[in-house]
């Protein structure tokens, strides 16, 4: 069956497929970093990881209120209302049919099945939608830094991070944004703002990395480096690693085997190390572990025959 514009409504009790996915992705995010009963949910937060405005960040966790997932509390605002541990979002919010084109589309073009230069006319055809919902779908990949629009109806996909020249040119740009970040005159630490960070790797430790898959590691690893850079108080380093990150994010949809149980969890000791020294106010010590983690990082992709584009 065709994706029209009709799809587009009540994705769930009403909810826009935007509001539908960024509250799985909210979900998701709560889960990945252990977030426990009880834990008070920011909107400017919240806003500023997924690069969106309150508005819509507001109306998902609206949604999440209405499956049970959060619970306002007595004063303003929201907290987790149970243990997403075990809860899968597909049980709570199911994906769309805009979504799972999404999906689609980001796995092609990681495989490289869908050109870096698209038109809207093109695409209808090709996955069967109407012009509207494929025009949503390159404004959603546009917002995420993964493609711009060229005169007409034309759009372009960035560059993926495919072939060793690319995947070293992103870990080098990564050491000095991401040091420059913490070498930042405004750098300033929370530490409630690492501490559910801190939480999701120890959970992670807890089992050797064994039970851990790709997709949660990558999104754990990526609040990790995004949390780190937002501690510059710099808004362009931190959308500079967010847009690596996103480069990475589709990178990883071409379905690359997972990275080994020891790999992760020797990530997850390294990071660990990270906000130990962040944490002691050590900024010095932290720079030389990061720029020698995102070293060790690339190297060992590079040893393992990886594909490039994986989360470490």
């Amino acid at each position: 069956m065709d994706i029209t514009d009709d799809h587009d409504t009540a994705a769930a009790d009403g909810a826009s497929p935007l509001q539908v996915d960024l509250a799985r992705r909210i979900f998701e995010r709560i889960r990945d970093l252990g977030w426990g009963v009880g834990t008070r949910v920011s909107v400017p937060e919240l806003a500023r990881a997924f690069g969106v405005s309150r508005s819509p960040v507001s109306a998902a966790l609206d949604l999440l209120v209405d499956r049970g997932v959060l619970q306002p509390l007595e004063t303003r605002g929201l907290q987790v209302a149970c243990d997403l541990a075990s809860l899968d979002p597909e049980s709570i919010l199911p994906a769309s049919p805009q979504e799972t084109l999404y999906r689609r589309m980001m796995r092609e073009r990681a495989r490289g099945e869908l050109p870096q230069d698209v038109s809207e006319a093109e695409l209808m055809p090709r996955y069967g939608a109407s012009r509207g919902v494929v025009r949503k779908l390159l404004l959603r990949f546009a917002a995420e830094g993964l493609a711009q629009r060229l005169p007409g109806h034309g759009w372009r996909f960035v560059d993926t991070l495919v072939g060793e020249d690319a995947y070293r040119e992103s870990y080098e740009f990564r050491m000095i944004v991401e040091c420059a970040a913490l070498r930042s005159p405004s750098f300033h630490i929370e530490p409630q703002q690492l501490s559910p960070i801190r939480s999701a790797h120890q959970r992670i430790l807890a089992d050797g990395g064994r039970t851990t898959g790709g997709n949660e590691w990558f999104r754990i690893n990526s609040s990790f480096h995004e949390s780190l850079a937002a501690c510059s108080g710099n808004r362009f380093l931190t959308e500079a690693v967010r847009q690596q990150n996103n480069l990475r994010r589709l990178q990883e949809s071409a379905g690359f085997e997972e990275l080994p149980a020891e790999r992760i969890e020797q990530s997850c000791r390294e990071h660990l190390a990270i906000l130990d020294a962040v944490e002691a106010g050590d900024v010095e010590w932290a720079e030389a572990l990061l720029r020698q983690h995102l070293r060790q990082a690339a190297e060992f992709s590079f040893r393992s025959g990886e594909i490039p584009g994986r989360s470490l």
